[in-house]
């Protein structure tokens, strides 16, 4: 299994956070805080009938005061609960909410891209993460 203390986990999150952020537009909220990848995910994820564990889970954490800090916190919870791949494809089914978060340079307006990024994340739900949440 995958623990806290592997390498190739820090760069693996480091590059699904690189991912999320790229061309991503600035955004900012009513009380002017900036918006991230996180405001995104949970936009995404609102469309379904019912709320995801992972959001639940994440906004439960009093510790955590930043959209960078919560999104960290969910990609970790998504890897433990082999549900990354399919959370961030039930993000990336609208064009137009992708249009309206992410520039034309971003992988996820791609449908290329878009299937050989998930393609590559639905193949991490064969590997066991143990990490702290």
């Amino acid at each position: 299994p995958v623990t806290d203390g592997s390498r190739e986990l820090h760069s693996l999150c480091a590059q699904l956070e690189f991912l999320l952020q790229f061309d991503l537009k600035e955004k900012r909220s009513f009380f002017g805080q900036r918006k991230d990848y996180w405001d995104f995910l949970c936009q995404g994820l609102a469309r379904r009938r019912e709320e995801h564990e992972g959001v639940r889970f994440v906004t439960s954490l009093d510790k955590l005061k930043t959209p960078v800090g919560r999104g960290r916190a969910f990609l970790r919870y998504c890897l433990v609960h082999r549900q990354l791949a399919e959370s961030l494809q039930l993000c990336l089914l609208d064009p137009e909410s992708l249009r309206e978060w992410y520039y034309a340079r971003s992988p996820f307006l791609s449908p290329q891209r878009r299937a050989e990024i998930l393609g590559s994340l639905y193949e991490l739900d064969g590997v066991t993460f143990h990490l702290a949440l």
